[in-house]
């Protein structure tokens, strides 16, 4: 495991019997600055490992950026907590679309959606790739065998990038946004074909999740944790077959089902609140 994704702590645990004085291992809370060509432009709460990628990610996420190309330099000052971004094309960030805000790690809504940056980025999904649900089955399970950092702190979430029987890369932090944030990083720095793979994902299927694998172009998402109302209903609107639940021998799918192998002759859900 990453040193700097845990710290250690000394604690009194209760065994049922007595109380004994012990060492337990946490996740660390991260805060980072960006700074983009000298003008601040968010602060998010974070894992602190890789931070290049995150910032790459969260800037195009945030639709600042379409591409790595359009960096000039990334500095990251983790004693202090900084990123410094320049762009070869300096612009303004216009308050009107960008808002500077905290952006929490908390399990609740920890960002505002629907600026015009997310209405300006999204796009509908059309790709035709398939997957079966022994392959939702498989890919979780190699998710959670992967996933380390959960095992031993219980405090982060995992995004992964799969072709239907393998995990290609894998991040952990935090903050379940952040690691979706890490994943499209990783994907524009390296330019890795998106159309015939699958997202793998631990968290809560929210909105704010939705509209991310929407601006990462991926047509599949699969995760053990719920949906939300919201999230289902931008995921019928943007193309992306949203499977939740996949735990053991069971889940929902929740859009789309035509990617479903084994559920592709039935109609698109309409899914009402």
């Amino acid at each position: 495991m990453n040193n700097q994704m845990k710290g250690e702590l000394n604690i009194l645990k209760y065994n049922g019997d007595e109380l004994l004085e012990t060492i337990d291992i946490a996740a660390i809370e991260f805060p980072l600055t960006i700074y983009v060509d000298d003008e601040e432009f968010a602060t998010i709460v974070c894992s602190p490992t890789n931070i290049n990628i995150l910032v790459i990610g969260f800037l195009a996420s945030e639709g600042l950026i379409r591409s790595v190309d359009q960096i000039s330099s990334i500095e990251i000052d983790e004693n202090r907590g900084f990123a410094y971004v320049h762009l070869k094309i300096k612009q303004s960030i216009n308050k009107e679309f960008f808002s500077k805000r905290m952006i929490g790690s908390c399990c609740g809504k920890s960002r505002q959606f629907y600026f015009y940056n997310d209405a300006n980025t999204a796009k509908t999904i059309m790709s035709r790739h398939s997957i079966s649900i022994n392959e939702c089955f498989s890919l979780m399970k190699l998710l959670q065998e992967s996933s380390i950092d959960f095992q031993l702190t219980g405090g982060v979430h995992n995004a992964a990038l799969c072709t239907n029987d393998t995990i290609l890369f894998n991040f952990s932090d935090i903050g379940r946004h952040n690691a979706l944030d890490k994943l499209y990083g990783q994907i524009l720095q390296h330019n890795v074909p998106i159309k015939d793979k699958v997202v793998a994902f631990s968290g809560r299927i929210s909105s704010e999740v939705i509209l991310k694998i929407s601006k990462i172009g991926v047509g599949i998402l699969i995760s053990k944790s719920a949906p939300t109302t919201l999230g289902i209903e931008l995921a019928n609107d943007l193309g992306i077959t949203v499977i939740g639940f996949v735990r053991k021998d069971k889940l929902n799918i929740y859009s789309h089902p035509e990617r479903v192998i084994e559920a592709n002759h039935l109609p698109l859900i309409d899914f009402k609140t």
